[in-house]
């Protein structure tokens, strides 16, 4: 074997090695940068990290393009393919149409931002967590159990799903008890409001002119009366979703105590069994 031979050989390879270099090298301080600027400083990363998926893919197709440019048995065929770029551009869109689907989809994503990174979001009622990476082909959702949902751009664009982050950060949470018909509802009520008062997560929510007009801090009221008992509901606001959840649990359990204490019982059902005694009396004929 000539000395042209290897050339032939090794160019490309070593320009495929170097390609994958140059990308765990990209990578490796693209993403650690943004993850200091992140501990530093409150930002947006959605765009950042769809930048950083975007760079590596230009890097690996700009790198393999010219490997197979400089083997030459490669580029006699790759010339015949170009000769019939119209054929091969309508089997190249059947065979991706749906990673092209996918990466227009992340686009309208990192675009138009109906959710972003670090998002909490719900979808279909049963899917939740944290938005965690959206890259080129799919979106990255780390649920509660510390698990990943992963799934394509060109679905999750097309669901209907819930943003406890767009917009405002801050929640409200119903906090609703049913009591029996015979409790102290005064009572019950001064007891709701004062533990959702007290709790450290707990956000004012008035608006400048409620505080003038004297309104209540936290809003306790009777939703429902009925023959299983009487429905209050308070509402209790917080900064962000994870406060709010935090609050919300820490608050059942010291209502409950609370009303033991004071004796006010909560509704259950109850089940009023009637028993007749159906005496028959036998008569002889005489």
């Amino acid at each position: 074997m000539n000395i042209d031979f290897w050339f032939t050989i090794i160019t490309p390879l070593s320009i495929i090695l170097a390609t994958l270099i140059l990308v765990w090298l990209f990578r490796r301080s693209y993403f650690r940068l943004l993850h200091l600027r992140a501990t530093h400083d409150e930002y947006d990363p959605t765009n950042y990290k769809f930048l950083g998926h975007l760079l590596t893919a230009l890097f690996y197709i700009i790198g393999f393009s010219f490997a197979i440019y400089t083997f030459p048995p490669l580029r006699t065929l790759a010339t015949s393919l170009l000769a019939g770029a119209g054929i091969l551009a309508v089997a190249v869109g059947f065979a991706s149409q749906a990673a092209l689907s996918n990466i227009v989809s992340g686009l309208f994503i990192v675009i138009f931002k109906p959710f972003r990174v670090n998002d909490r979001v719900m979808i279909r009622d049963t899917l939740s967590g944290i938005v965690e990476d959206i890259t080129l082909r799919h979106t990255v959702i780390r649920n509660f159990e510390n698990r990943r949902i992963v799934i394509p751009n060109s679905i999750i664009s097309n669901e209907v799903l819930t943003n406890s982050d767009f917009g405002e950060t801050k929640v409200c949470r119903f906090l609703e008890f049913t009591l029996t018909l015979e409790s102290d509802i005064d009572k019950a009520k001064e007891i709701i409001f004062s533990q959702i008062r007290a709790h450290e997560y707990y956000f004012d929510n008035r608006s400048p002119e409620d505080k003038e007009n004297g309104s209540p801090e936290v809003t306790v009221r009777v939703i429902h009366i009925d023959a299983n008992g009487v429905r209050l509901r308070g509402w209790a606001w917080a900064e962000n979703s994870p406060k709010s959840f935090v609050m919300y649990c820490d608050l059942l359990e010291s209502i409950k105590k609370a009303f033991d204490a004071q004796g006010i019982e909560i509704a259950y059902p109850h089940r009023v069994t009637i028993t007749k005694n159906i005496t028959s009396s036998n008569t002889e004929p005489d």
